[in-house]
């Protein structure tokens, strides 16, 4: 995510000089300050209206004194709605609260600039109205912005015990002790009694979904560590957040007193072979318990090989497949270990166990893809970016090598990260699930040459000279594969909806099966125009829909390939907030004998409340990890356009009437009440 300042050419919000012997003096309590600060307030939203870049500094100075002062988190909490329609945010990442980042996030508060802080703790604390139901913010959701705020408060419970680091004591204008403050003004409000709860069950609902990328979790669960085992806290007994930490500190005997990874080392070398067997037992229970590896199960793999690897497959947790995976491919899997698999890159581990359990490599196209990637040089861009993000402790081409194992090991745990790319994530999961060998071509295009290149209705689309499309800065906050692929594919959309501009119905109708593969369908619907977007012949969708998916009504026909749609985003009270794309992976019947949608969600959290009882399930109704899920007549409610083969094509008629009306009804009270 890209901090922009809400004001103009500013690094610091200025501050009132304070002389030498000046004794110092006792806060006014809020109420002595929000007269003036109403009227700042009052003048700048009247300055915003006149220049949209005015300057905002005065007004962050003066909110900087309020919340320092007795009562004032709670006096710019009662103004939050006054400060968001003055312009406060300007048209900086915070004016966006749903692609905010609790990482990034931790990072403002902690290490930010004054204003960078200032902007940070107020938009935090227009979170925390928004959790609870005392502001309604149409870019995020109640339940967004606690999952939110739960994260920021995991990231930072190094606070609970009081005490500031040097690093807070030192911040200019007092800013450690009002991050301090606001932190522990965020716990009262949201229930401190059930924190360290309810930072694990974050955790273990973030994991459910398969992530690829969990150095954020990583960073939580390390925090976790340091709330659970302070013997000035109390937090009680916490069977599930001592697994967490054991999983990544010390997941079997040999580590389990996490003595540093120069010492297991050393420890590895006097174990026999019983010894060694017990130890990848124990790393394989904790990697596949959590999805979390850690950096000694990762020396520990290292050390296997050559003399070792026999226990390899004890110790990636693999079962008679996976074994039979690594067996027949042993040296390319074993040159994966030697080059990919280092502490830096210890999720690796999991993404190789799963490849394996997968597959993926059991065609020769794909193995001898992964040798080419093995060996591939990185042009000077590609490894400058790699550097940038991930850091020089191997090569760029190391960090690469494991972002592709991990992918081909998750395919539905890739994220779309801070990012409108939505598409071209949907592509990088497709690519992985169905066509490894087109996913590691491109990527070696774009690792390699800079450039990529997907054919558009007979001719080349080349990614190299283009415009951004709706990326307009390079996505930092994804894996490596998704770095260095994303804004070629990002482009390469865009220029393909401008080579079709013109055209009589929605674009994605001809340029999905063109971007995705042959596998996407040709048949599409839409249930809006495209031009005005009022809904057209709702029923004849949705039992389009039915005839198309639903097992019952196609024919007993199985998605065969995960197929894109284009779903309405609602947020917990039904309210619209946006469209979004998904990939619909399957429909089955729950082990409940519920009808279910089973759909991959690219954006980073596929557990959302989508109102009127509806929430997407994650886990517990049959998906498989990283797949989203709801009953299809919710989801249905919620599609807005989707894909179908029109020779599968199943009986319209055969849709019963009042499953249609319930979908409708539920789509018109909730997004489509106004279309």
């Amino acid at each position: 995510m890209s901090i922009a300042q809400p004001s103009q050419n500013a690094s610091s919000i200025p501050q009132p000089a304070v002389g030498k012997n000046v004794a110092p003096s006792v806060p006014k309590p809020a109420s002595a300050l929000t007269p003036r600060f109403d009227a700042v307030l009052l003048g700048f939203a009247q300055a915003r209206r006149a220049d949209p870049k005015a300057s905002s500094l005065g007004l962050l100075s003066l909110a900087r004194t309020v919340m320092a002062s007795p009562g004032g988190f709670d006096a710019i909490y009662a103004r939050v709605a006054t400060l968001e329609s003055a312009g406060i945010f300007g048209t900086s990442d915070w004016a966006q609260p749903a692609i905010l980042q609790p990482a990034l996030a931790k990072r403002s508060l902690r290490l930010g600039e004054p204003v960078t802080t200032v902007v940070e703790a107020l938009s935090e604390i227009r979170l925390l109205a928004v959790a609870s139901g005392d502001y309604f913010h149409p870019g995020i959701s109640a339940e967004q912005a606690r999952h939110f705020l739960t994260q920021v408060l995991a990231l930072n419970l190094d606070l609970l015990s009081g005490q500031l680091s040097e690093a807070d004591r030192e911040r200019p204008q007092d800013l450690g002790l009002l991050v301090q403050g606001l932190y522990q003004y965020l716990l009262d409000r949201l229930g401190y009694d059930s924190i360290l709860e309810s930072l694990v069950d974050e955790v273990r609902r973030l994991l459910a979904q398969g992530p690829v990328q969990v150095d954020s979790i990583k960073e939580m669960v390390g925090q976790i560590a340091v709330c659970l085992y302070d013997p000035k806290l109390e937090s009680g007994t916490m069977d599930d957040a001592a697994r967490l930490v054991s999983s990544l500190f010390g997941p079997s005997d040999g580590c389990r007193d996490d003595p540093g990874l120069e010492v297991y080392g050393a420890r590895l070398l006097q174990m026999d072979e019983a010894a060694l067997a017990n130890e990848a037992a124990g790393f394989a229970g904790a990697m596949h318990d959590t999805g979390l590896v850690s950096a000694y199960h990762a020396v520990f793999v290292r050390h296997l090989r050559g003399q070792w690897d026999a226990l390899l497959p004890r110790a990636l947790g693999l079962s008679t497949t996976g074994t039979d995976a690594l067996l027949c491919y042993s040296e390319l899997v074993h040159t994966l270990i030697d080059e990919a698999v280092h502490p830096e890159t210890s999720q690796a581990v999991y993404g190789l166990a799963l490849m394996l359990e997968r597959r993926a490599i059991f065609t020769e196209p794909v193995a001898q893809a992964l040798w080419r990637q093995i060996r591939l040089p990185l042009c000077a861009e590609t490894s400058e970016l790699i550097r940038t993000v991930f850091g020089e402790a191997h090569p760029a081409r190391v960090f690469l090598l494991a972002g592709v194992i991990n992918l081909l090991g998750q395919p539905l745990g890739v994220g779309q990260g801070n990012n409108p790319t939505c598409q071209s994530a949907i592509g990088l999961s497709m690519w992985a699930q169905n066509e490894a060998d087109y996913l590691l071509q491109v990527l070696a295009w774009a690792a390699r040459d800079n450039e990529v290149l997907i054919r558009f209705e007979g001719d080349l689309v080349s990614s190299k000279g283009l415009e951004p499309g709706l990326a307009k800065e390079v996505p930092l906050d994804v894996d490596p594969v998704s770095l260095v692929l994303i804004p070629h594919l990002d482009r390469i959309y865009a220029e393909m909806w401008r080579l079709c501009a013109g055209r009589d119905d929605d674009l994605h109708r001809w340029i999905n099966p063109e971007f995705y593969g042959w596998w996407v369908s040709h048949g599409f619907k839409g249930v809006a125009h495209y031009e005005t977007g009022k809904i057209n012949n709702y029923e004849d969708f949705v039992r389009t829909f039915y005839a198309a998916y639903h097992p019952y009504y196609n024919g007993e026909m199985s998605v065969i390939h995960p197929q894109p749609a284009g779903i309405a985003v609602t947020d917990s009270a039904a309210r619209f907030v946006g469209r979004h794309a998904i990939a619909i992976q399957r429909v089955a019947l729950s082990p409940t004998d519920e009808m279910r949608v089973y759909f991959f969600n690219p954006n980073n959290d596929s557990g959302q409340d989508w109102g009127q009882g509806m929430t997407c399930s994650t886990q517990g109704n049959g998906e498989i990890r990283g797949e989203a899920s709801l009953p299809i007549a919710q989801f249905a409610s919620r599609l807005y356009v989707f894909h179908y083969d029109t020779l599968e094509l199943g009986d319209l008629t055969a849709v019963p009437a009042s499953e249609v009306e319930r979908v409708v009804v539920l789509g018109c009270n909730s997004w489509a009440a106004d279309c």
